[in-house]
């Protein structure tokens, strides 16, 4: 039996900034969906992050870059609509912080009004005007840097980040600036355990890692992931505590089979006429079932 905590109020961006080094380790999953959002909720996760890995993992893109802010919008109104205590959190897309800070004001206050209590955005040091920008307008900020999907590109794939000292300082650097600015807790992406360790030291707000080891605050995986309802080649830092897809098949697979041999519905899952009305139709119901003119039914 797993323990989950009791039930309280809402979590707060303040609130998670203030269990750096307080408290057990904050648990972050994705969810794109009210019935996710209702599974999160019960399971007693502190923070729900509507990302943009909808794009691979709900909507079957190749990347994170096809998603738009309407996109987002819509799927953080639906998180929003199913859960009352995790904190959510709206992850900006690729191109919407990208152009000016008013523009990227705007973005994120329209995942604010779907129902987001917090943005996220990835980059380091450069996206400080943003953030800036964001927080001036007081809206909280989770910063994002390592792995950082939306770069894909410019990384050259979805690689390890942070493996050379001058990586790994910068890394640092980027870390301490965007607390500086700001940012109420940092996400961490596919950098080595040790360079995590060295981030989560120098910053005062709590670290959230994905592929970054056991040292940071804590730590995210992606909802289909951990419950296997994607099962594809997943990175080697996903932990499978569910294989929903192989149930969801296998269940499917069998309701497929009592259709074509016929015996799915039974008369307990069909509804039926009362006696009277029954009575009064005569001949135009057969075996308790109206067929045309009273013709006998077809049958399988």
């Amino acid at each position: 039996m797993t323990s989950r905590p009791a039930a309280s109020k809402p979590l707060t961006a303040p609130a998670v900034r203030a269990r750096k080094g307080n408290g057990p380790p904050l648990v972050m999953v994705t969810a794109y969906d009210a019935p996710g959002a209702r599974i999160a909720e019960e399971a007693g996760v502190d923070i729900i992050l509507v990302g943009d890995s909808v794009a691979m993992v709900v909507l079957g893109y190749d990347d994170t870059l096809q998603v738009t802010v309407d996109d987002m919008a819509h799927h953080v109104g639906a998180v929003a609509r199913g859960q009352q205590r995790a904190l959510i959190v709206g992850d900006l897309p690729w191109m919407s912080y990208h152009v000016s800070v008013e523009e990227t004001v705007r973005n994120a206050a329209a995942l604010v009004r779907a129902g987001a209590q917090a943005v996220k955005l990835e980059g380091g040091r450069k996206r400080l005007p943003m953030v800036r920008g964001i927080v001036d307008a007081e809206v909280p900020v989770m910063g994002h840097i390592g792995l950082t999907p939306q770069s894909v590109h410019a990384m050259g794939g979805f690689k390890v980040q942070g493996r050379q000292v001058d990586a790994a300082r910068a890394l640092v650097d980027d870390a301490v600036a965007l607390a500086d600015e700001g940012c109420f807790a940092i996400v961490l992406e596919g950098v080595p355990d040790e360079v995590a360790r060295l981030v989560t030291a120098a910053v005062p707000v709590p670290t959230i890692g994905i592929g970054a080891g056991r040292g940071c605050d804590g730590q995210v995986l992606v909802f289909h992931d951990l419950l296997g309802l994607e099962d594809r080649v997943l990175p080697k830092f996903v932990r499978r505590y569910a294989s929903l897809k192989a149930d969801a098949v296998e269940a499917m697979a069998a309701f497929a089979d009592d259709v074509r041999a016929g015996r799915f519905p039974d008369a307990d899952e069909s509804y039926h006429l009362s006696d009277d009305v029954r009575r009064a139709l005569g001949d135009l119901v057969v075996d308790g079932v109206a067929g045309p003119h009273g013709a006998e039914p077809r049958t399988a």
